[in-house]
């Protein structure tokens, strides 16, 4: 009898590709792997909100969010690590001096500032032109004529300081990263390269210690298991500690060459079975 194995799977670049399509090989190895016993859990930097229903659909055991914020198990938040509220005003402060964009992440709602829409349009509508229309052969997760998260930006809250687990800034300053760093990097988390192509003008940051991998160390705690069981899959820069702790971290074939350094192998593309040929190579389908 297989031991039961447990899977952590990042979502943009992993599961789905930057056009928001997935490839039919995803879904059946998610939904094989649990029929076979094993856990299948989502880590993402998105907010829960951001986990569009089609994403949910396909059937997994929980999540992961916001970078490594909160963490479900099933329809419960067993985690959250959350900023205190000074830190979020400090970084609030820096981000508003600075003049860039950015959006706030708690549980179940994205705060942005007003710039944070028409960018997002603007880098959605540059993708498109420079990947062309997606396959018609592939399921689109998003589902709307008007896209989900360029709806979810025109709501434009007052911030909240409470409840804060994440940040991404957007900014046209290709220095904003290292600017952010300088500033914010002595507490908090500062990452790059997680919104493909807008390079170091985008960043996200959480507290410090806080990321997608020392999450999965205090999930696996509460569901019992040990991290030698774990696999985790990703590509980007956000990935990079799941990879370190898990039993097995495996770079997608489109990962970066820094995100691929860091993996025990490599497994093929998003859209080229990439999850498929991970589960299948350990034995979960």
């Amino acid at each position: 009898m297989i031991s039961p194995r447990i899977a952590f799977l990042d979502v943009d670049g992993t599961l789905i590709d930057s056009g928001e399509v997935i490839a039919p090989s995803s879904i059946e190895a998610v939904r094989i792997a649990r029929k076979n016993g094993h856990l299948v859990y989502l880590s993402t930097g998105r907010a829960s909100v951001e986990i569009y229903p089609a994403i949910r659909d396909i059937g997994f055991d929980g999540a992961i969010s916001a970078g490594g914020g909160f963490a479900e198990v099933g329809d419960d938040v067993v985690i959250s690590r959350t900023m205190p509220e000074a830190a979020v005003a400090r970084m609030v402060g820096f981000y508003e001096t600075a003049g860039y964009d950015f959006y706030l992440q708690s549980y179940d709602k994205l705060y942005p500032s007003p710039g944070v829409r028409s960018r997002f349009a603007t880098y959605l509508e540059d993708d498109r032109e420079r990947k062309g229309d997606p396959r018609p052969d592939l399921a689109s997760v998003t589902g709307a004529e008007e896209h989900p998260v360029l709806k979810a930006f025109g709501d434009v809250r007052p911030l909240s300081f409470t409840g804060i687990a994440k940040s991404v800034f957007l900014a046209g300053d290709l220095r904003a990263f290292d600017r952010v760093s300088n500033a914010l990097g002595a507490d908090f988390h500062v990452i790059t390269g997680t919104i493909p192509h807008m390079g170091r003008g985008s960043g996200e940051v959480t507290l410090g210690g806080v990321n997608k991998g020392s999450t999965i160390l205090k999930l696996l705690d509460v569901l019992g298991l040990d991290a030698v069981s774990a696999i985790g899959i990703g590509d980007s820069s956000n990935d990079i500690e799941m990879l370190q702790v898990c039993g097995v971290g495996i770079a997608m074939g489109n990962a970066t060459d820094e995100v691929k350094s860091h993996a025990d192998e490599i497994t093929t593309a998003v859209l080229d079975d990439g999850v498929w040929n991970a589960f299948r190579r350990h034995g979960l389908i």
